[in-house]
């Protein structure tokens, strides 16, 4: 063996890590926004060839095996619907989506933590009407103190989202790289160009 195949084979399989495929339910919508509903190739050409899913677009590159040679899924469709949760786990993560990941009091960007509005020395409990995406500096600021103590306002009043509303706010946060042929089923919904 010349070095040249070995590196050819050991590199390959690497660069392929970098394919993932865009996982659609039956209904030709992704299955979340954020995060984007996405499978590793390997589960891709999996779930096809146990047809599980229907692939729609393909990447150029090609998997072989010694019968049976496959171009990567880029797409992929389920065949059978996967209903989606009504209930929306209350999470730090899910917090921040409702919250578009900024500061409810100042409006910030960036490290964000979590503020009970009622602190909880007060009573107040952890739950989607009590808790809001603050900044350490907000947070600080207002401590176990009661808002109105403060001087310190929110720029929305804390609800619990509705599973509908939160897949929509994962909409407006595309992940940083997305593959061409992901565009019509991600924006599907979009006002088409004239």
């Amino acid at each position: 063996m010349d070095g040249d195949f070995r590196t050819d084979f050991t590199r390959k399989p690497a660069a392929l890590r970098h394919r993932p495929a865009l996982v659609l339910n039956a209904d030709y919508r992704p299955l979340s926004y954020y995060p984007l509903s996405l499978w590793p190739w390997q589960e891709a050409v999996k779930a096809a060839w146990l047809d599980r899913v229907d692939i729609v677009a393909e990447y150029e590159d090609i998997v072989r095996s010694p019968s049976t040679e496959i171009r990567i899924p880029s797409v992929v469709v389920l065949k059978d619907y996967v209903k989606p949760q009504k209930r929306v786990a209350f999470t730090r993560f899910n917090l921040f989506l409702r919250d578009e990941f900024r500061c409810q009091y100042c409006g910030a960007k960036g490290e964000l933590t979590f503020d009970h509005v009622v602190p909880r020395a007060s009573g107040g409990v952890t739950s989607w009407q009590n808790v809001v995406a603050a900044c350490s500096p907000c947070n600080l600021k207002k401590g176990s103190k009661p808002l109105h103590r403060t001087g310190m306002s929110l720029r929305k009043p804390p609800r619990q989202p509705g599973a509908e509303e939160l897949r929509n706010m994962g909409r407006k946060f595309p992940p940083n790289h997305l593959h061409d042929s992901w565009m019509d089923f991600l924006y599907w919904d979009a006002e088409l160009e004239a």
